[in-house]
């Protein structure tokens, strides 16, 4: 018996020795960015790199909004990648539904579409994309870029949601239009319960693909007042490809915190919902 339980224990350890180098691979760029961010140009142009800066400066936060619009790029990607998101995930789950439940050709041909659409390369689309927001007047426009993202994410919401929604018990749905509900009310009242944890897990994925997007926002947004995050960033390279580090790595931590904050408000939510779900189910 003794053993056993060492090599139980050792496989444990080595389990977690593992899940800790994970954690150091994922964790390490971020805590480089922070680091950088604080650190004066004469310490980053050292031959000995340090951890953690030796005076640490906020200089570098204050050079990044002097010099380019934070601000107002931040506000520009949270309008684009929450307005996108919302609606993208609104659509997916009557969509998503319907897919499920009314089993057909067409249904069939929608699916397999859905995941054929996601190989298309963007360089492939957005010629013909850019084609015909133009004749739309929507180039250079929020709403443009939004609808862009609303399409784009459509597709992931829906192959999402559906695995979520078969994992439904047809039980329940019978046993509440037995009593009289409607189809709608149905969803509404049974289904969209418990795809708590599909909602979650679809509305980061989302979110955070919207908030990082990049060719679409540098293609279709050519005003600086009107131009996302991701594309700001880019300002701080000059013209031959150097890089104004300091600054750089400051906006991009500045970057970061939105994807942060809106995954740490919907974890609680998402292990919840999954916890719900399970009893439900």
């Amino acid at each position: 018996m003794s053993a056993v339980r060492a090599t139980r224990a050792a496989g444990r350890t080595g389990q977690y020795l593992a899940l800790l180098c994970y954690l150091v691979f994922l964790a390490f760029p971020l805590l480089w960015l922070l680091s950088t961010s604080f650190k004066s140009p004469q310490e980053m142009g050292s031959i000995d790199p340090t951890w953690i800066p030796k005076y640490p400066s906020l200089d570098n936060f204050r050079e990044a909004f002097e010099t380019q619009p934070l601000a107002r790029s931040a506000l520009n990607s949270l309008i684009v990648a929450g307005s996108a998101t919302l609606i993208s995930v609104t659509i997916a789950v009557p969509a998503a539904y319907a897919l499920v439940r009314f089993r057909s050709k067409v249904s069939s041909a929608a699916t397999g579409w859905i995941l054929v659409s996601q190989m298309f390369p963007f360089v492939l689309v957005i010629i013909p994309l850019f084609l015909l927001l133009k004749n739309v007047h929507l180039i250079d426009s929020l709403s443009g870029l939004i609808i862009v993202y609303v399409v784009w994410n459509l597709p992931f919401s829906l192959w999402m949601l559906q695995g979520y929604v078969k994992a439904v018990p047809v039980s329940l749905e019978e046993a509440a239009a037995m009593d009289g509900a409607s189809r709608f009310r149905v969803l509404r009242s049974v289904v969209l319960p418990l795809l708590a944890p599909g909602l979650v897990a679809t509305l980061m994925f989302s979110f955070v693909t919207a908030w990082n997007e990049f060719f679409f926002a540098l293609v279709l947004l050519k005003s600086p007042e009107n131009q996302t995050m991701s594309v700001i960033l880019t300002h701080f390279i000059g013209t031959e490809g150097v890089a104004d580090l300091g600054p750089l790595a400051a906006a991009s931590v500045l970057a970061t915190i939105p994807s942060l904050l809106f995954f740490a408000l919907l974890q609680r939510r998402l292990a919840s919902g999954m916890i719900a779900g399970a009893v439900k189910g």
